[in-house]
């Protein structure tokens, strides 16, 4: 065997298979977490949606006890109730259904040709007795169905998780739903990143194959084994800073659930629990407590959006980055008191891509640094076109910090954006002293919109 066959079987065959067990090892690993984060996702959210639905009969209960706890079953009395129900709809969608015990639809708001009729043999697509099915939930003591419905909205079938309970003495099943596409929609969108993040980790270590075969086929027996093993040992601190930054994530997250959602949802709960016993015993007024828990359950709804606007600003996607760091401001002096002043433009529209996610990323990421860390009073946030570069900067008068901590911060920390936006070519610049901090990110136009020249 000639010499340089040796080398390919000694030197690139060995390359070549180790870096095809890594990627399919990194490849299942990938899976396996983008599927966990998948379901994770899924179960936080309709969770989250139990509980909304669970609040939403009993606003819809109180609504109407001070006819349906009289005692009153007269005919007067349930077409006051169903008054009532067909008056309280919320959001685009929602609204509050009633069934008799044969199937016939009471109320029914959004589609009110189906009051009076019998919708007993009514089945979804995939062949469920939707109306049986509530019936016999209600019965048992009221709970969670899931089935296919048509949206309102839009007039299409889609997945919808609904809750009821019975009116026994009337006979009554009463209950409302919400819609689950936004939840499928973000459970196949991180589906889809994960599918792109595995795509893209091939291609990088395919080129990563092809680069070391040449270069070892090139320098022959030149090429020693530590090279090998520090190029190992990179790509296994690669894979491990990954799911390390995942882990962090859900670990945020979770805590921001734990701590401010799960403590507000309970603290409403207590308070609609004690209007329902001042209502059911008679001592005390129900008013003030039903009164804070529409607050409690305000301001939760509000740590839903401010949670969801953190993982993913709509904004950003919509109207883009100029509107996004507006709103991260106002929705960040809203919730601290600190005075934010956000100056934005001109820059020319850009398109949703990574480089936008980076450069918001980078303001998210200084104003919880400023939060919590700077003791400021004011923030500046400027985001300006200058010399073919999109430069975001953000400055505080805070405490300051020394430069050298910069590079290990806790948390996600400078570190991570500087990477952020050092992968398009970009800059992070930072400067700190006892009057403030001041951070520059530079990207170049080009890397924002792929279109352009250079």
């Amino acid at each position: 065997m000639r010499l340089k066959h040796k080398i390919i079987v000694l030197a690139v065959l060995p390359l070549a298979v180790a870096i095809l067990a890594i990627a399919a090892l990194v490849a299942l690993q990938t899976r396996a977490l983008a599927q966990m984060e998948a379901a994770l996702l899924e179960e936080s959210m309709l969770a989250a949606k139990r509980t909304e639905l669970k609040h939403y009969v009993q606003l819809g209960l109180t609504s109407i006890e001070h006819i349906y706890g009289s005692g009153r079953d007269d005919e007067a009395a349930q077409s006051e109730v169903k008054r009532i129900l067909n008056e309280m709809n919320f959001g685009d969608d929602g609204y509050f259904f009633a069934y008799d015990r044969r199937g016939h639809n009471l109320v029914h708001p959004r589609q009110p040709s189906l009051v009076g009729q019998n919708l007993w043999d009514v089945r979804d697509p995939q062949g469920v007795p939707v109306i049986q099915r509530l019936l016999a939930r209600a019965r048992s003591g009221g709970g969670f169905e899931r089935y296919i419905w048509n949206k309102p909205s839009t007039g299409q079938p889609v997945d919808k998780l609904s809750y009821v309970i019975e009116l026994e003495r009337w006979g009554w099943m009463f209950g409302t739903g919400i819609y689950l596409d936004d939840v499928a929609t973000g459970i196949d969108k991180l589906r889809n990143e994960a599918a792109s993040n595995i795509t893209a980790t091939m291609a990088g270590l395919a080129a990563v194959a092809v680069i070391a075969s040449l270069a070892v086929f090139a320098g022959g027996m030149a090429l020693n084994i530590s090279e090998y093993r520090l190029a190992d040992q990179q790509l296994k601190l690669l894979a491990q800073r990954l799911v390390s930054l995942q882990e962090e994530e859900r670990a945020r997250v979770s805590r921001e659930l734990h701590d401010g959602l799960s403590q507000l949802l309970v603290s409403t709960k207590y308070r609609f629990e004690l209007a329902q016993e001042r209502l059911q015993t008679g001592r005390g007024e129900a008013l003030p407590a039903i009164d804070d828990g529409l607050a409690g359950l305000s301001e939760a709804i509000g740590e839903v959006r401010r949670i969801s606007h953190d993982l993913r600003p709509s904004l950003l996607d919509n109207l883009g980055l100029p509107a996004a760091l507006e709103q991260l401001a106002s929705d960040f002096s809203k919730r601290t008191g600190i005075a934010v002043s956000a100056a934005v433009g001109p820059v020319p529209a850009l398109p949703a891509s990574s480089v936008t996610t980076a450069l918001f990323r980078v303001a998210q990421e200084a104003l919880t640094n400023v939060e919590k860390h700077a003791a400021a009073t004011q923030v500046e946030i400027r985001l300006a076109l200058e010399k073919e570069e999109i430069h975001l900067k953000i400055s505080d008068n805070g405490s300051g910090f020394k430069p050298r901590r910069a590079d290990t911060p806790p948390g996600i920390g400078l570190r991570n954006l500087r990477e952020r936006v050092e992968t398009h070519g970009g800059r992070l610049q930072i400067s700190s002293d006892k009057s403030g901090t001041t951070l520059l990110a530079k990207i170049p136009l080009r890397a924002a919109m792929p279109g352009m020249r250079a």
